[in-house]
């Protein structure tokens, strides 16, 4: 998976605020104007993403692949929010998405988070970790297809019993 990674002289790193407008340029090229109406856009209104947690890849200057994450709780209990992940279409394919996510996993891991959920495809995300989270049991701000919330657990039983809406942590 990382052979191809290794021959773009591609660099990772944490996100900062100058990389914002080419992060949302990413975001707007890989879903367009409806990633807005999104109940996972609902959740990142009232909590925004972390820096610390989100990363970029670079290539050439250019960044070309994004992830976020977003410190939230589910009925109470402390779990991180996973997205956008997006890597620019002219880049796909080529292992830049699967080592974003493993490197936000292992920041969300040392920053002491014990749990990230997504909505995403299953068959990108699981053979990642990432298992559904039984239906019914997170209540999105808004229309979400329930088969498409995913859950890694950082701690093992991280997600066992977690139950609720998502909201802002307090």
């Amino acid at each position: 998976m990382l052979s191809i990674v290794q021959d773009l002289d591609l660099r990772f790193c944490a996100e900062t605020a100058e990389l914002a407008a080419a992060i949302e340029d990413i975001a707007a090229e890989a879903f367009g104007p409806g990633r807005f109406t999104r109940a996972a856009e609902r959740v990142r209104e009232r909590a925004p993403h972390d820096p610390a947690l989100s990363l970029v890849a670079i290539l050439g200057g250019e960044v070309v692949g994004s992830v976020r994450q977003t410190r939230v709780a589910i009925g109470g209990v402390p779990v991180v929010m996973l997205g956008p992940l997006a890597v620019r279409p002219r880049f796909k394919k080529r292992g830049i998405g699967r080592t974003l996510l493993a490197m936000a996993a292992e920041a969300a891991r040392q920053a002491g988070e014990r749990a990230i959920f997504l909505v995403g495809d299953r068959a990108y995300y699981t053979p990642l970790g990432y298992r559904p989270l039984p239906v019914g049991s997170v209540v999105m701000p808004g229309p979400v297809d329930e088969t498409r919330i995913l859950g890694l657990e950082l701690v093992p039983g991280a997600l066992e019993g977690v139950h609720g809406a998502v909201e802002p942590r307090r």
